[in-house]
């Protein structure tokens, strides 16, 4: 094997961005390629990676996903932020060769972004590709591997062809058929029940729920966010009202919590993120099928191979938690369905020959669109995997490793610290669908969070509070405002907000554009946009402010906020001129680029210039800070 610089030998870096494992496990599944084939590869987080270091390196492969309107993962922050200094200079990566894939979903207006950015910003610092960018697509039949598997057999090959004393052969071809299945990244310590039983007793108490999450979450394959691991708060639901008219397809909540603990601090446009719970029978089916005991105490540590030199768990064990809690509050056995490499390690340890012939069928490229059928467009859970293939009986550190976490669910937070002192509320739809083949699917969290009774003082919801899209703005800001349908949360809150402060100085008007199906089934909020549109209220004529509904299925041609938004042009375009922020809220399929366009109309219209000048102001607008987009699917 050929030595690299400084004498140490050569080895392929996969650096990925992840912001829901996909991309982790896209990274992984390349490493796990290349050791195949012979070539040595490290697999590293971005935010586990000194960019300063990236230099030193041959070839690295950057696996990123994109988040919301183009956003970079949260891990690829701090990554991207080193890569943008203007000290770097053109000839500052010039010995290092590198392909990139991204992960998104072509249904956003900025479809892959934070892959085309880091690919332009590598070169621009004088990296080489050795292959065209890969853009992985969700809405492709099989998802994102639809572009990956072609994708990572032209690097292969491309690669032997560039580096024959890495890959001598000359081409590359993986056996799908001569598999090795390794060890385990994780090991599982059981514990004497005896000596925890005491001091580990069940209780309602709070203050145990956090320490339990703590230790769960400490020990998870997918931690919380560096010291995170205790939730911020721990809520008690306190209302739990339907805003949809009863027997309306579309069920929405207004939910109230009070928190238990210490305050609530947070700013309007800030997201709660909530730990769901799992349904306690799915919960238990699981480890019933898995042969598991729920009532040992265990710890869950890297393999030994696993370990780096300066891992605390390297001689520090974690504290003991029960085998139950630990998956009920950290695998997600209940709703997300397992990966592709889940199937090819259940291959292993399948009993009957008939299932483990279907598995690895449903492990290898020809069996790829079958399995995105059965697998993810069914959105089958690792329960019902695990009770399809009956003969399969994985050990408890392959599950440990390979079973979905548990991740927590974002929601805008709808009301305003002013307005309800140590309480925080959510406007939420709760979610459910239809398989292709009819089978029913429900929201884990949304259908949790709506079971919920507000006079049971024993759930205790953990949760976090973190920085959204839409930035707080200070009274004196006007704002025009577009949120159909439950992008109105964070908007409630802005009109609370604005409504409390005007009682002691003056404010800025508000034009808030809201958008529903019909008046008498899901106009939500009626009675309280309603009252601050009369009366002298922020959304009031009387204060240059304005509320414009569009009830689309109310008429036989359909209405969108788009439409009313032109019929007040004028309007916002002299709040505009007055200095407005322009924030737009909701659904990420088509609603952010049809009224993204519509103001380039309105500006185009209104100030008389051409639509590609139009365009250029609203992004004069957006690096002022001034137009913000907070999109979901």
């Amino acid at each position: 094997m050929e030595e690299g610089e400084k004498g140490r030998p050569f080895r392929l870096l996969i650096l990925y961005a992840s912001q829901t494992g996909n991309a982790m496990d896209a990274a992984e599944r390349v490493g796990r390629e290349a050791e195949r084939i012979g070539c040595p590869s490290s697999v590293v987080s971005m935010d586990e990676f000194d960019a300063s270091c990236l230099v030193h390196e041959r070839m690295v492969i950057f696996i990123v996903s994109t988040t919301g309107q183009g956003d970079p993962p949260d891990a690829m922050k701090v990554f991207w932020r080193y890569l943008l200094q203007k000290n770097l200079t053109r000839q500052w990566l010039e010995q290092v060769r590198y392909a990139v894939f991204g992960l998104g979903d072509s249904g956003y207006q900025k479809y892959n972004f934070a892959a085309k950015k880091l690919d332009k910003r590598l070169k621009d610092l004088g990296a080489r590709p050795v292959i065209e960018r890969g853009l992985g697509d969700d809405q492709h039949p099989s998802g994102y591997e639809g572009a990956l598997d072609p994708w990572l057999s032209s690097l292969w090959n491309d690669l032997s062809q560039t580096n024959p004393e890495i890959f001598p052969t000359g081409s590359v071809k993986l056996d799908h058929d001569t598999r090795i299945l390794g060890t385990p990244k994780f090991e599982i310590v059981y514990h004497d029940l005896h000596l925890f039983q005491e001091s580990y007793s069940c209780t309602s108490d709070f203050r145990y729920s956090a320490k339990v999450i703590e230790r769960a979450c400490s020990m998870s394959p997918a931690k919380f966010r560096n010291d995170e691991y205790r939730p911020h708060y721990f809520l008690q639901m306190v209302k739990n009202d339907r805003l949809t008219r009863l027997g309306s397809d579309r069920d929405v909540r207004h939910f109230e919590f009070e928190a238990l603990s210490s305050g609530l601090e947070y700013q309007v446009g800030d997201v709660l993120e909530v730990l769901p719970g799992q349904d306690p029978a799915s919960v238990d089916a699981f480890i019933q099928r898995c042969n598991l005991n729920p009532d040992a105490y265990i710890t869950v540590q890297p393999n030994r191979s696993e370990k780096q030199p300066n891992d605390p768990s390297t001689n520090a064990m974690g504290e003991p938690v029960r085998l139950r809690a630990f998956i009920a509050l950290t695998m997600d056995v209940s709703s997300a369905s397992p990966r592709r490499y889940f199937f090819e390690v259940m291959s292993f340890f399948a009993g009957a020959e008939h299932e483990k012939d279907k598995l690895l069928y449903f492990a290898s490229p020809e069996g790829r669109d079958d399995l995105y059928q059965y697998n993810q467009k069914e959105r089958r859970t690792v329960l019902e995997v695990l009770e399809d293939f009956p003969s399969v009986q994985m050990p408890f550190e392959w599950l440990v490793q390979l079973v979905p976490p548990l991740r927590t669910r974002a929601f805008s937070i709808s009301s305003s610290p002013l307005a309800h002192p140590n309480q925080v509320h959510l406007t939420v739809s709760i979610v459910s669908w239809k398989t292709p083949l009819k089978r029913k699917r429900c929201g884990l969290c949304s259908t949790w969070l709506a079971s919920l009774d507000p006079h049971d003082s024993k759930v205790h919801i953990p949760a976090w509070i973190h920085r959204g899209a839409l930035p707080p703005p200070p009274p004196s800001l006007p704002l025009i405002l577009v949120g159909p349908g439950t992008g109105c949360a964070p908007f409630r809150a802005y009109v609370e907000e604005r409504a409390v402060q005007s009682v002691s100085e003056n404010t800025a008007p508000i034009l808030f554009f809201f958008g529903c199906r019909n008046e008498g089934i899901d106009f939500l909020y009626r009675d309280f946009w309603l009252s601050h549109a009369q009366n002298r209220g922020v959304l009031s004529e009387e204060k240059d402010g304005g509320f414009f509904v569009a009830f689309s299925r109310d008429q036989p041609q359909k209405i969108y906020v788009q439409h009313k938004m032109k019929q007040e042009s004028g309007r916002i375009w002299s709040l505009l001129n007055a200095g407005a922020s322009i924030y737009i809220a909701g659904s990420s399929t088509k609603m952010p680029a049809d009224v993204t366009s519509c103001f380039e109309d309105i500006i185009s219209q209104e100030g008389g210039v051409p639509k590609d000048s139009a365009a250029r102001f609203l992004s004069m607008l957006e690096r002022a800070g001034r137009f913000n987009v907070e999109a979901w699917s």
